[in-house]
This record gives C-alpha cells, structure tokens and sequence, in this order.
C-alpha cells in the first residue's frame, strides 16, 4: 500500500515538473493570464508566491518600517503617475460653478494669489516667510467642505506645492486603534497615502480623548510629526462642526500653531438649496416645470427644520432620490412609457415623495364617476 501511495506521488510529482517545462518553453508570460484572470496580475502576484519566506524582504530600498506595504507601493507606483497639473484658470472656473459659498471662494481666490505670489518670490531669489496652508474647516453637514478640500488638493498641485494633488479623506475610526502603540502605526500608514497631496480629517474634534485609555492625543502627536517632517508635500485639513472645532484647535499648542486659516462654511439657503436641486435635474436629464419646481421648493423648505439633521445639500440630494422612487413606481405602472416620460417630474412624484395623497382636484374627478350604493330597485337618492 505504501509503496503504491509513494509511486503515485511520485507520478503527480513528474507530471508537474512536466507541465511547469512546457509553461517555461512555451513562454510563461502568455500562460499568465490564464492563471491569474488579469494580465496585470502576474507581475504583482508572482514573485511573492514562489519563495513563501523571503518574498517581503525582496523589496528594494523603500521607506524604512513599512516593508510589506512598501513592496505593495513599489508594484503599483508605475500603475498610477501623477496627475498632470492641471491649469489653474479651469479650477477657479470649476469653483465658481459651484452653487453658494461665496465667502469661502474669496478666501480659496485669496490663498490662491498668495501662494502664486509666494512661488514667484523663491523662482526670483526672494526671501519668503513660512507659508503655513494647513486649514480648519468650520460648517454644518453637507455646506460643501470635502468638495472644497478636494479642488484645493488639485490647486496646490497645480501651484507646484504638491506633487500629486490627491486628496486622502479620513476620521478617528481611519486614525485611532484600540490597543497602545497601533495607533501610531494605523496613522503613520493613512499619512503615507496622503504624502503628495491633502489629508482631510472629518469631524477631526473627536480625535481628544474623554479617558485616559484613549489613543485619539497619539494619533494628533503623530500628524503634528508628519506635518513638520513633510511640511513641503503635505497638507492637513480638519474639518468639522464650529464650536467643537474650535475647542479642538485651542486644545492643543501644537495644533494652534500649525493651523492658522480658519474657513467657515455658511447653510445653503433655501434658493441655493433649490438651485442644487436644478442642477440635479440637469445633470440627470430630468425635467420639471415651473408648478412642479415650486411643490419641490416647499418640500424642501418643509423638511428643512434644522440644517444639521436635514445636511443642506445632503438633503437636497436625499429629497431628489426620493422622488426618483415615486417616479420609478409612476412609470412601472404605465403600459407604455417614452422618453419625455422618462424625463419628466410630475406634481404626482412631489406629493408621494412628501407621503400625501393625490392633490383634491384629482381625487374629486377620480371619484365623480362612482355611484352611490344601491339601496335596492327603484331607489332614488332624494335631497
């Protein structure tokens, strides 16, 4: 029995060494694809997989204290090259399209003229003063601030402040772990991904620890670190509610000192709000007329009691997909259904979406024709 076991063993033993000769003489590269599903795939998996033991240690140089996730890096880097810079005149172009925040443009424009300034004196020789463009964002939920974040990310890029203009958005959960020493660790690896361009910090107030168990002050130690050890590739914006972000900010010297550009981000009023609601419209090739326009103007005015639980343009866009729904179900129940159908936003679609009925005018017609009960032959109603 044995000896059968050991032969067979042996046989499947040849019969690999065979197919993996015929791979090598038929060219392992074309074999790839069918291996790993993806021609890109090969490359990145391969080596790793032959020598179990030594793989991470195969990389060549990197930064020191990542090794595994440096070899991850080296293998895509050629995969995603920075951006080109993209012309600062069609950012501002992009800003202004944006619907509100007209305070918070005029001081991105402002900055923008700053550091253009600033870029002009080192190309001419000139002494510079220290150009701190670490920012705190201050506003409600849905005013616009990662949106802002993200274009400024592109604008530095394009100013030649940053080398890749990405922007990396994270909270606590990204940045604090549960048990001493990772925490430094998980934030070092989030700082690495954002070198290049802008770490963005939502809600970053929760960061300051309620208890001495609490890893939120590592985690504030270590980007005070990174912000000073990569102050000519990284930018940091926290952003979150005002009061709180201000609390935030005087908690700590350090974070005072780094973070001197406060923009606040003012609720999108009711026509703003509408505008955006337009703009949804257009870009998703719906349209509405003027009567059905102002029905979705009172049902956002409606549901806008507070703009923090309603999230200003978080709300517009809620409310727009809630109508999508009511349409959804309007047109499921036609026979036929064309284009304009397709397109168009009716009173109905308002009136389901706020959990109303039809409006009166329709609910008499639709019951004018109904009979009254039949009481038996020969009845007549009398007055």
């Amino acid at each position: 029995m044995n000896d059968r076991s050991i032969s067979k063993k042996d046989q499947i033993i040849l019969q690999q060494l065979d197919v993996i000769r015929s791979m090598t003489e038929h060219n392992l590269s074309r074999m790839g694809t069918d291996f790993w599903g993806h021609p890109s795939a090969p490359p990145e998996k391969a080596p790793p997989s032959a020598p179990a033991g030594p793989a991470p240690q195969n990389t060549d140089g990197g930064a020191p204290g990542s090794a595994a996730s440096t070899g991850n890096d080296d293998t895509k880097a050629p995969e995603q090259p920075a951006p080109e810079p993209e012309k600062i005149e069609d950012l501002l172009a992009e800003l202004d399209g944006y619907i509100g925040l007209a305070a918070v443009k005029k001081e991105v424009k402002n900055l923008i003229n700053m550091v253009t300034v600033y870029q002009m004196r080192k190309e001419h020789g000139l002494p510079t003063t220290d150009l701190s463009l670490h920012m705190v964002f201050s506003g409600n939920p849905g005013t616009g601030k990662t949106t802002v974040a993200r274009i400024m990310a592109r604008v530095y890029h394009s100013l030649g402040i940053l080398s890749k203009g990405q922007l990396v958005e994270v909270d606590r959960s990204g940045l604090v772990a549960g048990y001493v020493g990772q925490t430094a660790i998980k934030t070092r690896k989030v700082i690495d991904t954002a070198l290049g361009g802008v770490l963005f910090i939502d809600e970053a107030y929760a960061l300051n620890g309620r208890s001495e168990n609490d890893f939120g002050q590592e985690a504030i130690d270590t980007i005070l670190k990174a912000m000073e050890d990569h102050r000519d590739d990284l930018v940091v914006i926290v952003a979150g509610y005002d009061g709180l972000m201000d609390e935030f900010i005087h908690s700590n010297p350090g974070l005072e000192s780094r973070f001197n550009r406060f923009l606040h981000f003012e609720d999108y009023s009711l026509d703003e709000m509408l505008a955006i609601f337009d703009m949804q419209c257009k870009k998703g090739c719906y349209e509405v007329d003027e009567e059905t326009r102002g029905m979705v103007r009172d049902f956002i005015q409606e549901e806008n009691v507070s703009s923090v639980s309603f999230g200003n343009a978080r709300g517009v866009r809620n409310i727009f997909e809630q109508i999508l729904v009511h349409q959804a179900n309007r047109l499921a129940a036609q026979e036929n259904v064309s284009r304009d159908d397709l397109m168009r936003i009716i009173p109905k679609d308002i009136l389901m979406a706020r959990g109303m009925e039809e409006d009166a005018p329709q609910n008499k017609a639709d019951a004018a024709p109904a009979a009254p009960e039949d009481d038996g032959p020969g009845h007549k109603e009398t007055t």
